[in-house]
């Protein structure tokens, strides 16, 4: 009856685990393996640009409440090319103060001579919302890789604001197994004052940061920098951008430029033009 749901501590918990991997088939990239239980669902979209597979996330509970946990597993096979998008923003609820913390766990593996991107919309938080969300990236020597994720404190147009939260977000790169990149973001408690100090957001309340694994990382750089007046560093096969704004909106444009020129000019994925 409860698809997905733990009722153990009397409140509806949602659950929900997604599994996707492709393959190559001659020139074009094919679905090898699909699992999907609970709230996690996953939809294919006609691709945008040959030989590229479109797989796009939907969370059917309609967003995340402390003590939700969802695990989503994307693999690309050996010289497959795979784009992950979501349907939508995923929005983070505000939690009750002794719930556990919402667990998210994201994991991408991307074979030899296969290229992933990994997609979402915007990440909104609530006021008082828990989240514990970890994104792990395991990219062979010589694939390619491209993700981005958005992190939105309370909805501008709409007088939010995050007062309170419990947020830890990390994002974790591996090439040939070895650790290249670990990224942490760890707020708690009064956020939004955090996020007025200088060292840290200057105000701002939205930020984005953008991973490029690739051979020619390094010969993007200056491209990616002009595309948006955005900060950006590259070394050892890897591009970093870091992108800060007053709201969602003017991130999601700069992250768009910057995509614009890592893509090539390839199409965004349908659901970020609807």
């Amino acid at each position: 009856m409860y698809d997905g749901v733990s009722l153990s501590d009397g409140l509806q918990r949602a659950t929900g685990e997604l599994r996707v991997s492709v393959k190559r088939r001659g020139d074009e990239s094919v679905l090898d393996g699909l699992r999907q239980a609970g709230c996690l669902k996953a939809r294919f979209p006609r691709a945008v640009a040959p030989g590229w597979f479109d797989a796009t996330m939907v969370n059917t509970s309609g967003g995340v409440a402390g003590g939700d946990r969802l695990e989503s597993v994307f693999s690309a096979g050996e010289g497959a090319r795979i784009t992950i998008a979501a349907q939508a923003a995923e929005r983070f609820y505000r939690a009750l103060p002794d719930s556990t913390p919402s667990r998210v766990r994201t994991s991408i593996s991307v074979a030899p001579g296969a290229a992933a991107e990994w997609l979402p919309q915007e990440t909104i938080l609530f006021d008082r919302c828990a989240l514990d969300r970890r994104l792990a990236i395991d990219v062979a020597p010589g694939a390619w890789f491209l993700g981005v994720e958005m992190l939105v404190f309370g909805r501008a147009a709409m007088g939010e604001r995050v007062v309170t939260a419990r947020l830890r977000d990390q994002i974790q790169v591996r090439r040939g197994g070895v650790p290249l990149l670990r990224d942490a973001i760890r707020l708690e408690g009064e956020v939004d004052s955090v996020l007025e100090r200088p060292a840290i957001a200057d105000g701002a309340r939205a930020l984005a940061t953008l991973v490029y694994v690739a051979p020619d990382a390094e010969a993007r750089l200056d491209a990616v920098r002009a595309s948006a007046d955005i900060a950006a560093s590259a070394w050892n096969g890897m591009l970093i951008a870091r992108i800060l704004a007053p709201d969602g909106a003017l991130a999601r444009r700069t992250v768009m430029a910057a995509l614009a020129v890592l893509r090539d000019g390839r199409p965004l994925p349908r659901a970020w033009l609807c």
